[in-house]
């Protein structure tokens, strides 16, 4: 699977994990080079405490477009050291 936005490549991986229909990517697969933190928190009844990225490629930036849980709830443990996106970022086979 490969993230997507304005046709650059953010992360890619054989190793996501699908939770409500969104796949979860490694941490270490998202390109850091394209990613500051933001101070935008989120709380899920089930899974925890969301942080979030802005994304930023070639001058423009989406942010919160990339979210994770630090330290997610017993019930989602399988995403814990995984990001996933949203906002016009595209998650596609690769």
């Amino acid at each position: 699977m490969k993230a997507v936005w304005q046709g650059t490549v953010i992360a890619q991986s054989n190793d996501t994990v699908v939770v409500e229909g969104n796949h979860y990517f490694p941490a270490q697969s998202l390109r850091q080079d394209l990613i500051s933190p933001s101070s935008t928190q989120t709380t899920c009844g089930w899974k925890g405490l969301a942080n979030y990225y802005t994304l930023t490629v070639d001058g423009e930036s989406n942010p919160d477009a990339v979210w994770y849980y630090a330290e997610p709830k017993e019930a989602a443990r399988e995403i814990k050291g995984r990001v996933a996106f949203w906002k016009g970022v595209k998650v596609v086979a690769d």
